[in-house]
């Protein structure tokens, strides 16, 4: 049984090919030894490493006590339909780029979250929980989802309609073998730009905490310290490189799409990462560079598999 073959899921449509044509098709026997459920404990993907809560449905593989995720089960049956037509599976390389849906996975978390509180409150309150509902909320850290998923959407559409015809904007992707996803990609004649879109409120601010002899440049906005969304951003960053094999220049952003500037604030680069909002990032991402039209779509396909979307 070619185990190896699965863990090669994260890496691209090739080797989703090759494990398409190597692999046992158990779930076409009679005897069906992989089935959708629903998880009763958390678990993993075998293919992207996603981590899968109680309840979510996912494939279970009887036969090698495996989990896959929706997304991934379906990325294999779309190689083995090509494969037992006739077609080469290299021609599913060639289908629609996957653009992606901008704030989706922020906001299916919120609905989880919000959701597994809402059962909490049944299960104790009982015949009573209506009125618990009513009269409580949603912690912040729940809400919190939401508001990323609504500054998320915000900023896309602001972006499609500035810079949608000089760039490909990729939403919501997903980075195999973590956790995270990195909120959007725009690819255009100047490079890559990964964006990380945060809705805080308030003023932003860039400040010096260092002493008298040294210097620390810190982000805060609305009175915190936010400078961790900027430390964030390195792994995206380098996950993006990775993917293109240094093919073309990666530029990091953090952009707020409701913060207030104050009267002498202008957008800065802070760590190497610019700290802006959509108008200023919009100027930047259309700034003349080296690739043409077709380098772009290239560059964008590229990432679009290599970064698939949630």
């Amino acid at each position: 049984m070619p185990v190896i073959g699965i863990t090669s899921l994260s890496f691209g449509w090739p080797l989703l090919a090759d494990l398409a044509l190597s692999r046992p098709r158990i779930h076409y026997n009679a005897r069906v030894a992989s089935r959708e459920l629903s998880l009763r404990r958390p678990d993993t993907c075998i293919s992207c490493k996603e981590s899968l809560d109680v309840g979510a449905r996912a494939w279970w593989d009887a036969n090698l006590k495996v989990v896959m995720c929706l997304t991934c089960h379906a990325a294999v049956d779309e190689v083995d339909a090509a494969t037992e037509e006739g077609r080469p599976a290299s021609a599913v390389e060639g289908r629609t780029m996957e653009r992606g849906e901008a704030g989706r996975s922020s906001e299916a978390r919120y609905e989880y979250l919000h959701a597994r509180r809402e059962q909490r409150i049944d299960k104790r309150f009982g015949r009573l929980a209506g009125v618990v509902k009513f009269l409580t909320d949603d912690p912040q850290s729940t809400k919190a989802w939401r508001a990323g998923s609504t500054g998320e959407r915000k900023l896309a559409a602001a972006l499609e309609a500035s810079v949608g015809d000089v760039c490909v904007l990729l939403h919501d992707r997903r980075v195999p073998g973590t956790r995270g996803n990195i909120d959007h990609l725009a690819v255009s004649s100047n490079g890559i730009w990964v964006i990380d879109a945060k809705n805080y409120r308030g003023v932003i601010q860039r400040r010096d905490v260092g002493g008298w002899l040294s210097v620390d440049n810190r982000l805060f906005v609305g009175g915190p310290d936010r400078t961790r969304v900027i430390d964030g951003l390195g792994w995206q960053r380098d996950a993006v490189r990775e993917a293109l094999g240094g093919e073309a220049p990666v530029h990091a952003v953090v952009c707020f799409t409701d913060a207030d500037w104050g009267w002498f604030t202008k957008p800065f680069e802070l760590r190497d990462v610019l700290v802006t909002g959509p108008k200023t990032l919009a100027t930047r991402i259309a700034a003349p560079g080296s690739l043409d039209g077709e380098e772009i779509q290239r560059v964008a396909a590229k990432l679009s598999q290599a970064l698939p979307s949630k």
